[in-house]
C-alpha cells in the first residue's frame, strides 16, 4: 500500500448552509447527465426502454397490467426533479434527500408512495471503500431508483427480470425494491469476506516478518469496518421498519423476503464486530512483537555491557599509572601500584579479565539469556 493510498481523503459532500430553506434540490456542477431506463414486465412480458426524460413516464405507468422499474443514474438535470415534483407529487424534501447523497439508510411512508434509502458499498481500485447512495420511490405498480453514478451494480436484478424465474415478475413493485436492497446487503458479505481473508494474511505476516505495512493495512481495514458499521446498523433498522410497516404498497409476500434480508443484516453486524476485534488484535500483536524485538535487542546490549563493565573497571584502575618507584628520585612508594612493573603483568591481567568475561558468559547462559 502506497503513501498516497494511505492518506486518501474522504469523499467530500456538499452540505447545505446553515439556515438555508429546506427542500432545495441540489445539483452538483459535476453531476452526470441522467440515464433513464424503464423496465416494463409481468409474468409473460419483459421489455426495457431508454428515455431522454421523465415526461412520458406518468403516461407509461398508467397501464396497471404491468409492473415498472424506472432506473435513473445521474442527477445532472433539474428538469427531471421538477417533473417528479409536479407530475408525481413527490415532496421536495424527498428530492433534496435524493440529491444530497450523504443520507443514512431509512424508510419514510407517505399517502401515495414510500421513500427509502440504501447505501451501496464496493471496493475501488485503490482498495478503499466506496459508499454510494441508492434511493427508492415506491408506488403501487412502479419503483423509481436513483443513483448518482453510472455504475451498473444492480445487473443481477436485471438478469433475473430477463430470465423471468421466481417471484420477481409477479410479486409487484415492492418485491423489486426488496430485490435491489437484498443485492446491496449481499454485497456487504462479499466485502467482509475479502477483508476477513486479508486479516488472516496479515496475521500470517505478523508471525513471519512483521513490518510497518502490517499496521497500515490493518488500520485501513479497521477504518473501513467502522464505515460499513455506520451503514449496516441503520440498514437493519430500515428493514425492520419495512417489516412493521402498515403501508398497502408493501405486500405481505415481500415482507417474508425482507425478514430474510433483516437476518442477513444481523449476521453482517456480528461479522463486522468480529473483524473489528481481529483488526484491533492484529495491531496490538504487531506492537507487542515490536516491543519484544526491542526487548531482545536491549537484552543483548545489556549482556554485552555487563561483560565489559568489570573489564573496563579493571582497565581503568591500571590506566591510572601510579608508579611504585619515583623515576627521578628513586624513592619507593609502597602504597602505589607495586605490580605496575611486574614481569608478565600484562599477560596476567589479560588472563584475569578473560576469566571474568568467561564466568559472566557462563552465568548468563545458565540463566537462559542466550535462548
Amino acid at each position: 500500500m502506497t503513501k498516497k493510498q494511505r492518506h486518501k481523503r474522504r469523499k467530500q459532500y456538499s452540505l447545505p448552509k446553515a439556515g438555508s430553506s429546506p427542500g432545495l434540490v441540489y445539483i452538483d456542477p459535476n453531476a452526470l447527465d441522467p440515464i433513464i431506463n424503464i423496465y416494463k414486465y409481468n409474468a409473460d412480458h419483459f421489455s426495457v426502454e431508454e428515455l431522454g426524460d421523465l415526461k412520458r413516464v406518468a403516461e407509461i405507468i398508467a397501464d396497471k397490467n404491468y409492473t415498472y422499474w424506472i432506473q435513473i443514474k445521474g442527477f445532472g438535470s433539474i428538469e427531471m426533479f421538477e417533473t417528479l415534483n409536479i407530475d408525481f407529487n413527490i415532496n421536495k424534501l424527498i428530492l433534496e434527500d435524493i440529491t444530497r447523497t450523504y443520507q443514512r439508510p431509512k424508510l419514510e411512508e407517505y399517502d401515495d408512495y414510500v421513500f427509502a434509502i440504501s447505501r451501496m458499498l464496493r471496493i475501488d481500485d485503490n482498495n478503499d471503500l466506496d459508499n454510494v447512495q441508492v434511493s427508492y420511490i415506491l408506488t403501487d405498480n412502479a419503483l423509481f431508483s436513483f443513483q448518482e453514478s453510472h455504475q451498473d451494480c444492480l445487473d443481477p436484478v436485471i438478469t433475473r427480470l430477463k430470465a423471468g424465474k421466481g417471484n420477481i415478475r409477479t410479486a409487484g413493485s415492492s418485491y423489486i425494491m426488496y430485490a435491489l436492497m437484498d443485492i446491496i446487503v449481499d454485497t456487504y458479505f462479499e466485502i467482509l469476506q475479502d477483508w476477513g481473508e486479508e486479516l488472516d494474511t496479515i496475521e500470517d505476516r505478523l508471525f513471519e516478518k512483521p513490518d510497518k505495512s502490517v499496521m497500515y493495512d490493518t488500520q485501513m481495514i479497521k477504518r473501513n469496518l467502522i464505515g460499513i458499521r455506520r451503514v449496516v446498523w441503520p440498514e437493519r433498522d430500515k428493514l425492520n421498519d419495512i417489516l412493521r410497516s402498515d403501508s398497502p404498497l408493501i405486500s405481505d409476500q415481500t415482507k417474508l423476503f425482507v425478514k430474510d434480508a433483516y437476518d442477513h443484516c444481523i449476521q453482517i453486524i456480528d461479522i463486522v464486530e468480529s473483524l473489528k476485534e481481529i483488526s484491533v488484535s492484529n495491531i496490538d500483536m504487531y506492537l507487542s512483537v515490536i516491543s519484544n524485538r526491542m526487548n531482545e535487542i536491549m537484552k543483548v546490549l545489556t549482556v554485552i555491557s555487563s561483560i565489559f563493565i568489570p573489564l573496563t573497571f579493571i582497565a581503568g584502575i591500571y590506566g591510572m599509572n601510579f608508579a611504585y618507584e619515583d623515576p627521578v628520585t628513586g624513592k619507593i612508594m609502597p602504597k602505589n601500584m607495586p605490580e605496575l612493573y611486574q614481569e608478565n603483568g600484562y599477560l596476567y591481567i589479560m588472563l584475569f579479565m578473560g576469566a571474568i568475561a568467561f564466568a559472566q558468559i557462563l552465568y548468563f547462559w545458565r540463566k537462559g539469556w542466550f535462548k
